[in-house]
């Protein structure tokens, strides 16, 4: 029998087909959030146990476009671009775990399988998706500079049904580019049981965050925010009663790795 290498899967006698490299993982991107507040109720009802509602603030929620280009410590992904360049959008809400607040990440959708196999590995819930925004550009031509006046859209698509869309006018500098996904992540890892109405064969609840972050410049603004239902997706629950606020960040941040807060006992599933 030979030996099989790679991070993840599929592994190979060489390794070079796994869908992702070793950690750590480097990212530059544009963010675009849009903070805003729902029923506190809906937010608890995405956070498993042992995780409770955050005290401050609870029914505050992100939903965050980015725009991102990510690599491994070899740097060769950034010379074939395809396996560098990905979109997502997410949408954070904060919570609470023996007294600290986290961020946690409850829907996310990617559209690339390489984004969605790290995502196992951090416990995000990446789905396919279609995400766009506008990008800015110190030619503005055909492109909004970063300054006040400017004016970003931003759509998000799955399962061909549109589920939101944004539409945000800066107005000046900002401290920060927000609050709700500013604390480390708090996400389960599972495994369902390979046998029909078995219990989950791995669960952990896991901390994770970024070891490095560069920032550039903050811009916050007015922003008009609409949710779609779906059949298949469950964002338009975590309904907008009130805008808190836009923001538009550009950043660097590294990933490396995270700990492991609590082994669960796997839940029972249903037949």
């Amino acid at each position: 029998m030979g030996e099989v290498r790679g991070f993840f899967y599929p592994r190979t006698a060489s390794g070079r087909s796994s869908l992702i490299p070793r950690p750590p993982w480097y990212y530059s991107g544009d963010l675009l959030t849009v903070e805003y507040r729902t029923d506190p109720a809906r937010v608890a009802e995405l956070l498993p146990a042992p995780l409770t509602l955050a005290e401050d603030d609870p029914g505050a929620v992100a939903l965050i476009w980015a725009d991102w280009q990510s690599c491994s410590s070899s740097r060769e992904e950034l010379l074939d671009p395809v396996r560098s360049q990905y979109k997502e959008a997410f949408v954070v809400v904060r919570c609470a775990f023996e007294g600290r607040t986290y961020s946690r990440c409850v829907h996310i959708w990617v559209d690339k399988d390489f984004a969605i196999a790290r995502g196992i590995h951090q416990g995000y819930p990446k789905k396919l998706g279609s995400m766009w925004q506008t990008r800015p550009h110190p030619f503005s031509q055909a492109a909004p500079r970063l300054a006040p006046g400017a004016v970003f859209g931003a759509t998000l698509a799955a399962g061909d049904r549109r589920l939101a869309e944004a539409v945000l006018h800066l107005t000046g500098e900002s401290e920060n580019g927000g609050f709700v996904n500013g604390h480390p992540m708090a996400h389960h890892r599972v495994l369902p049981g390979i046998g029909r109405g078995d219990a989950d064969a791995h669960a952990e609840l896991i901390e994770s965050g970024a070891s490095q972050v560069d920032a550039g410049q903050a811009w916050r603004g007015d922003v008009e925010l609409r949710l779609f239902d779906s059949p298949t997706e469950e964002l338009a629950r975590l309904e907008v009663h009130e805008i808190i606020g836009g923001f538009y960040r550009q950043v660097g941040v590294v990933w490396d790795g995270g700990r492991s807060l609590a082994r669960l006992t796997g839940s029972d599933r249903e037949a």
